[in-house]
């Protein structure tokens, strides 16, 4: 893993192919402490998740696509986006980025600038 990606604010996991862990930074790790934190590393991601996420999991590793929502847990919402990654235009797996948002996030709608 990068460095920059070890001590990001949001918990980055990453999955191979087949839905074995390879990568969760120090924020994923404390986030899923109560599981194992690093020892999940090498781990079944399926086995990680309940339905119907171990579902729609499945169906992202086997037609990889971006999966974006935002969850509410113990008082915190967070936004959840797992996308794809790839190695030389191959499916390598899956990255799932979690990030707590804040309670009064603010949203802008920007329009393009004109090109000159």
């Amino acid at each position: 893993m990068v460095e920059w990606v070890k001590g990001f604010a949001g918990a980055v996991t990453v999955c191979d192919k087949n839905g074995i862990i390879l990568e969760m930074n120090e924020q994923a790790q404390q986030v899923f402490a109560k599981y194992g934190g690093d020892t999940l590393i090498g781990a079944d991601l399926l086995e990680c998740h309940p339905e119907p996420a171990r579902s729609k999991l499945v169906e992202l590793l086997k037609q990889p696509a971006v999966n974006a929502y935002t969850i509410e847990k113990n008082g915190m919402k967070k936004l959840i986006y797992q996308a794809p990654w790839y190695d030389n235009g191959e499916f390598g797996g899956l990255v799932e980025i979690s990030l707590v948002l804040p309670e009064n996030m603010p949203h802008f709608v920007r329009t393009p600038v004109p090109a000159k």
